[in-house]
C-alpha cells in the first residue's frame, strides 16, 4: 500500500486500501476547497475491502459532514462514496461507513471486528431517502449516528448503532470504491468539515 506523502486539504494521509488493481488518487481545489477523488476496488464488504481513502487520525468524539456527488454516470450501481471511520489501514479492519451508492442506495454499514464477514442485512441500516447529497457521521462514545440531507433541507437521522467497539484513536475520512476492480470511479466532495464537539464544563 502506497500512502500519499503530502497532506491534501484537511486530510493528512491518503492511500489505496486493500491493494486494488487500479490506483486511485485525490486532488484538492484550493479555490472552492473541494476534493476530486478517484478510486477502484472490488468492494467494501465480506472480510476485506478495496477502495481509495483520504483521512485523519482522530481521537474521541467528532462530527464529519460533507457534500458528495459522483462525477459521471458510472458503470456499477454498487459503487460507493462517503465517510468512513476505520480502526486502522489494514484491508480487513473494523469500520463504520456512511455511504451513498451509485444507484442512490444510502446506508450506514460496518464490519464488527477485524477479518469478520460483513452480513446483509445485520450489519447495515437503510434509509428510504435516495441519493442524498449531504452525509454526516457523528461519533459519541461507542455510538455512531448517520444523518443525510439535500441542499436547503434539514439533516435527518437515518440510524444509529453501537454494534462495533472501535478504539478511541481511529482513522476518519472520505472514500470512494468502484465495486469493479477494472474500473475507476470519480466523485467531487465539498463543504468538508471535521468538527470536535465542545465539552460541557
Amino acid at each position: 500500500v502506497c500512502s500519499g506523502q503530502n497532506s491534501v486539504g484537511i486530510f493528512k494521509l491518503h492511500q489505496d486500501i486493500g491493494k486494488p488493481q487500479l490506483a486511485g488518487n485525490i486532488y484538492y481545489n484550493k479555490e472552492d476547497q473541494s476534493y476530486d477523488i478517484k478510486g477502484a476496488g472490488y468492494n467494501i464488504w465480506f472480510v476485506r475491502d478495496e477502495f481509495y481513502y483520504a483521512y485523519q487520525n482522530l481521537k474521541g468524539d467528532f462530527i464529519l459532514t460533507a457534500n458528495f456527488k459522483f462525477i459521471n454516470k458510472g458503470s456499477n450501481p454498487h459503487r460507493k462514496v462517503g465517510w468512513m471511520v476505520r480502526a486502522n489501514d489494514s484491508e480487513d479492519a473494523a469500520h463504520m461507513t456512511a455511504t451513498v451508492h451509485g444507484d442512490g442506495l444510502t446506508t450506514l454499514q460496518w464490519r464488527r471486528k477485524k477479518g469478520v464477514d460483513m452480513r446483509d442485512p445485520q450489519d447495515e441500516i437503510f434509509t428510504k431517502i435516495s441519493a442524498p447529497e449531504i452525509i454526516q457521521l457523528e461519533r459519541i462514545g461507542k455510538q455512531f449516528i448517520m444523518r443525510v440531507a439535500n441542499p436547503g433541507g434539514a439533516l435527518q437521522e437515518i440510524g444509529r448503532t453501537d454494534s462495533i467497539d472501535l478504539p478511541n484513536h481511529v482513522l476518519a475520512g472520505i472514500f470512494i470504491g468502484s465495486h469493479d476492480p477494472k474500473i475507476i470511479e470519480e466523485a467531487k466532495i465539498w463543504n468538508v468539515k471535521i468538527e470536535k464537539p465542545v465539552k460541557n464544563k
